[in-house]
């Protein structure tokens, strides 16, 4: 592993996906490294033809690439459309990467979700049970999408010596996400649920299963930071962990989501539905060993945050699926 200290100051930076969740909460960070910032959205270049991916980096020339750009979303829309989350994140993940090398960028980053990893994988799960088996079958089209990348990532560096790095959050949340009650994670859908059900005076919700299962929530704002910490410091070919480290069951994080939003009617816990895998955690020994780096936002004040976001920006929200 090499840590040699890499700096943003003055360098051309190019983010794709910059208007999507990750993207709307990293820039404001990036803001802070005296850089030139190339913000992509997907009106600007279609990331999915060759020629286009070319002409974005003719005309812009970055020194340094950090390709948030994907198409994702949450288990429904991943079971109704596998083949468009395989073949656009394949495709996306394969041309930034090659074209960033053959334009000579210093440095490219990446990120691939936790999903890739097996579903079987024992909790806290390791960077290096990354191919020790399938992942969610609902969502291994684009889970192992997305795990191409890491192949990709070290077969460029070790024939090209290419400083490209790929990190794997955990299980975001926070201002700027998708909620679309349909297509979104858990988290913003259910800020959404309950506070639509307080608007609209319902007194009662029902939660799937028992509640009992484990999972590991990182806050978007820590899960940024640390991305940043890694452009600059890491330059390695294996993935690390970024994500809190904490458990936390479904019920604690029900019962609080319903509290911070003011939810106060009953919830119903309806078991005949399936808990899903029991415990979901992330080993962070690699975040806190290589990068020196905690996540410090608390669950409740990171879903205060969020939702006081959610509530701001009600009307301009991603409330429904995106074209």
């Amino acid at each position: 592993m090499s840590s040699e200290n890499f700096s943003l100051k003055n360098k051309r930076v190019l983010v794709t996906g910059s208007g999507g969740f990750v993207g709307s909460n990293f820039l404001p960070l990036l803001e802070q490294k005296e850089c030139e910032i190339i913000a992509i959205r997907r009106k600007d270049y279609d990331l999915l033809e060759q020629s286009e991916v070319r002409k974005m980096f003719a005309e812009t020339k970055p020194d340094v690439v950090f390709h948030f750009g994907a198409l994702s979303g949450g288990i429904m829309a991943n079971k109704k459309s596998p083949a468009d989350y395989n073949y656009q994140n394949l495709l996306m993940n394969t041309m930034v990467l090659h074209e960033a090398f053959e334009s000579k960028v210093e440095k490219y980053i990446s990120l691939i979700g936790g999903c890739s990893y097996p579903a079987t994988a024992p909790s806290p799960i390791k960077e290096t049970e990354l191919w020790n088996g399938y992942p969610q079958a609902e969502s291994a089209p684009y889970s192992l999408a997305k795990a191409m990348s890491v192949v990709q990532s070290q077969s460029y560096r070790r024939q090209h010596g290419f400083n490209s790095i790929i990190l794997v959050p955990g299980n975001l949340y926070g201002p700027f996400d998708n909620f679309d009650l349909e297509n979104s994670h858990v988290i913003p859908a259910m800020i959404r649920k309950y506070y639509e059900a307080q608007q609209n005076g319902i007194n009662e919700i029902t939660a799937w299963g028992t509640g009992k299962p484990v999972r590991d929530f990182v806050y978007i704002g820590d899960a940024c930071s640390a991305i940043l910490k890694a452009a600059e410091i890491y330059n390695g070919d294996d993935i690390i962990n970024i994500s809190s480290g904490k458990q936390t069951t479904i019920k604690e994080l029900v019962e609080t989501v319903a509290d911070v939003v003011g939810f106060v009617g009953e919830i119903n816990w309806d078991t005949t539905k399936p808990d899903g895998q029991m415990l979901k955690g992330f080993d962070v020994t690699r975040m806190r060993d290589w990068l020196d780096f905690e996540c410090q936002t608390p669950l409740r004040e990171g879903i205060e945050k969020t939702f006081k976001w959610y509530e701001e920006n009600h009307s301009t929200a991603r409330l429904q699926t995106a074209a």
